[in-house]
């Protein structure tokens, strides 16, 4: 019997992805031009394993989305119409307060039919929540067949560079959604501690936006306690999601995690005893940090490099400074397998 047979036969809802893609902008902007506030934050920049990242002024969250979304779209042959529902992984920061970022993005795609509604709360853990709503509604409605989901990926601040942890870059995601397709994702697994819900912030009340800045408030707190934390429960999520599985870690192809920094990458090879795809380093030194974008575009990147081949089992690691910490368990396909 497959994982993907074992996770129905214990009531598991079928999600997976039909077609996925992404906007990234054509100006890369080289990591010395990211600009930092003194010798300290600019000899930590220059050590994250970032060499450029895509950034476009011009384009705000809604736009990188959509772009992703209308590729999304033609790859699937699929008319926005068609949607059943539109969930949208909410900007960091909104253009505007009042307004509904999600609805212009309806609008823009001419989803007119779609349920449509926002996620987030989680910082990078966001695609989480977004998949598990996704499985939900198709699990809920047998006539709902397609549910987009979509990102756009931009700094809360003017300044890129987030001390200590990584370099922003820009980018839209946009995953359609279905009951079968070539990414089966088998299981999920989320968790999060409200201790650290305001570990790292942007005070912006009264302020120009040119002096906003993501700022850590507790810097020994994140790179110990809370390092330790999520040593310790991404092992303890890691060994349930494959117990409850059948699978050992022999079983898993290939391991991929969100791009914040060669460090953070060693941080978490060492502490789950895992090595992740080549692809994932590839990604950080070209894009930088992508937010909910990161593990989907590395998972990509890794299939087209043929780091992983159809029928493989791969686990997409994803943790947010709120805290919070999430696994996916993926089955890769055939490029037949959209149907």
């Amino acid at each position: 019997m497959t994982v993907s047979q074992q996770a129905l036969q214990h009531g598991a809802a079928p999600v997976a992805i039909r077609s996925a893609a992404w906007y990234l902008p054509e100006h890369t902007l080289p990591i010395t031009d990211v600009r930092t506030l003194d010798e300290t934050e600019r000899a930590t920049r220059d050590g994250l394993g970032i060499d450029t990242v895509r950034a476009d002024d011009r384009l705000d969250s809604v736009t990188l989305a959509e772009r992703a979304a209308r590729r999304a779209l033609e790859q699937a042959g699929l008319d926005a119409r068609d949607l059943g529902a539109l969930v949208m992984v909410e900007s960091r920061v909104q253009e505007t307060f009042l307004s509904s970022e999600v609805t212009r993005l309806q609008h823009r795609l001419g989803a007119d039919n779609a349920t449509t509604f926002s996620v987030g709360g989680l910082g990078c853990v966001s695609i989480t929540p977004a998949l598990l709503t996704a499985r939900g509604l198709l699990a809920a409605d047998p006539a709902l067949d397609h549910v987009l989901v979509a990102h756009g990926s931009k700094p809360a601040a003017a300044l890129r560079y987030r001390h200590p942890v990584t370099v922003n870059g820009d980018g839209g995601q946009a995953l359609l959604l279905s009951r079968s397709g070539r990414i089966r994702v088998l299981d999920i697994a989320q968790l999060t501690n409200g201790r650290y819900w305001d570990l790292f912030h942007v005070d912006y009340r009264d302020r120009p936006t040119a002096q906003w800045r993501e700022q850590c408030t507790e810097p020994n707190t994140y790179s110990f306690r809370l390092a330790m934390e999520t040593r310790n429960r991404l092992s303890a999520m890691l060994g349930d999601l494959l117990r409850r599985n059948g699978i050992g870690r022999g079983d898993v192809a290939g391991f991929v995690s969100q791009n914040l920094s060669v460090g953070s990458f060693a941080f978490l090879e060492d502490s789950l005893d895992i090595e992740l795809l080549p692809a994932c380093r590839e990604n950080l030194r070209q894009y930088g940090h992508l937010g909910p974008n990161d593990v989907f575009l590395n998972l990509r990147t890794a299939l087209d490099r043929k780091e992983l081949a159809p029928g493989d089992l791969a686990v997409l690691i994803n943790v947010s400074p709120v805290a919070a910490w999430s696994l996916l368990l993926v089955e890769t396909g055939s490029q037949e397998d959209t149907a």
